[in-house]
């Protein structure tokens, strides 16, 4: 079985689950998550808890919803698709003419089969979502309103993983867990970045340590960041949002605030080897946590890689955000970008050569025994590289100033640190 679909089967198991910023869905998730990665940690902070700004709200919890006709039949019914109620929906039990239902349901007429993902997470409310089509076939009589819902102090809960590496420097990953039957956003995240932390898991060494968080979208990052910003802003060299990143159309690249940061660069060169014709957006463009990680006074090198990105796909936040959309080889190459990114930035190290002028490569052994166009090629290359081992110059910039792939830096370097003649830095 490819990993592929190991992820996929992951992103159908997750698939039927009412998730929401907080309550049991969340719970659920990640405590399925933790099956796959038992070092997880299940964290929580409680309702009314303030964040900058922001305050946890209360825990909502769902049981049942549905409209009944006066033939007793649900014309809309929350235990066949779980987007058919308007999330944190207050609970109500009513009886309400078409009209008056009418006001209370939220369709597409642009997408006639499909079903909205609508929320009223911070304001007092209630209503129903329901595909256009359907909603025309509902006729004049009286209708039995009901969502058995509660809002409670409760609490938010949140995963956090730290894998140690040789060094206090992190990369973050963050993805969110609070969208309910949708399967590119926002399960392929998640599962994605479950599966990065197993490859993460295994490998020999880390350079970096590697912060792993999941989160409801939004007020999550916010509670993660205000109880975390000082270690944060201290130890975080790099990172990414993993969102989006589950269909088989295209990659897509949206950067930090900054622009220009470790995330930044090495997110623009993995994606430009795996597809030159990527889609780049602009920071204006941004839409998820990122908003959050690079907040000014916040200032974190956060920047996000994607298959087709948030917003810019048609089934975006409806019910045809399902498992067809996302496939083994959306996942697959999703989760390849991002590993390529992580491996990119695991060997991304400033090279400092340990003589001044110009080497001699001969008596180390590094100068090719015949002189021929092709070995003098190499040479070159060599010798190219070497002028810009400063100390100031990462693996990354030297293959960007001469051209080369940043692999082929690596395979030339190695024999020069063992030998002496260069030092990492």
């Amino acid at each position: 079985m490819t990993i592929g679909s190991e992820m996929h089967k992951l992103v159908e198991k997750l698939f039927p689950i009412c998730r929401s910023i907080t309550g049991e869905g969340v719970r659920s998730t990640l405590k399925l998550i933790k099956e796959e990665i038992p070092e997880l940690n299940i964290l929580s902070v409680p309702s009314g808890h303030q964040a900058f700004d922001w305050t946890v709200p209360k825990e909502w919890n769902i049981k049942d919803a549905y409209v009944m006709n006066e033939q007793g039949e649900k014309v809309i019914d929350f235990n066949k698709n779980n987007l058919h109620v308007v999330g944190y929906s207050q609970k109500v039990d009513e009886k309400l003419s078409l009209d008056e239902l009418l006001k209370k349901i939220h369709c597409l007429p642009e997408l006639p089969d499909a079903i909205p993902y609508v929320t009223s997470y911070y304001s007092d409310y209630w209503g129903f979502c329901l595909s256009y089509n359907d909603m025309k076939r509902l006729t004049p009589g009286e209708y039995h309103v009901v969502i058995d819902a509660t809002h409670s102090n409760g609490e938010l809960n949140y995963g956090e993983l730290i894998l140690p590496g040789e060094t206090k420097e992190e990369v973050l990953l963050s993805t969110y867990v609070c969208h309910p039957s949708m399967a590119n956003n926002e399960l392929s995240g998640p599962v994605v970045t479950t599966y990065l932390v197993k490859w993460l898991k295994n490998l020999p060494t880390r350079k970096y340590t590697y912060r792993i968080v999941l989160i409801p979208e939004t007020i999550g990052s916010v509670v993660y960041i205000h109880k975390n910003l000082h270690h944060l802003k201290k130890n975080v060299v790099a990172g990414y949002i993993v969102t989006c990143v589950g269909d088989d159309r295209e990659y897509s690249f949206l950067p930090s605030r900054d622009g220009n940061t470790l995330s930044d660069k090495v997110a623009r060169y993995v994606l430009k080897e795996i597809e030159p014709n990527y889609r780049s957006y602009s920071w204006l463009e941004r839409g998820s946590d990122e908003r959050q990680y690079c907040a000014p006074g916040i200032d974190l090198p956060i920047s996000t890689i994607m298959r087709t990105k948030y917003g810019e796909y048609p089934e975006y936040h409806t019910s045809l955000d399902d498992l067809n959309l996302v496939t083994p080889d959306g996942l697959e190459g999703g989760y390849n970008a991002l590993r390529k990114a992580l491996e990119l930035l695991e060997k991304n190290f400033r090279p400092l050569v340990t003589v001044l002028c110009e080497p001699q490569l001969g008596k180390r052994g590094l100068y090719p025994n015949l002189s021929t166009i092709e070995s003098q090629e190499k040479v070159i290359k060599m010798l190219n590289l070497l002028s810009y081992c400063d100390g100031k110059n990462t693996v990354l910039d030297i293959a960007l100033l001469i051209d080369c792939s940043a692999d082929e830096v690596v395979e030339m370097l190695q024999p020069m640190i063992s030998n002496g003649l260069i030092r990492v830095m």
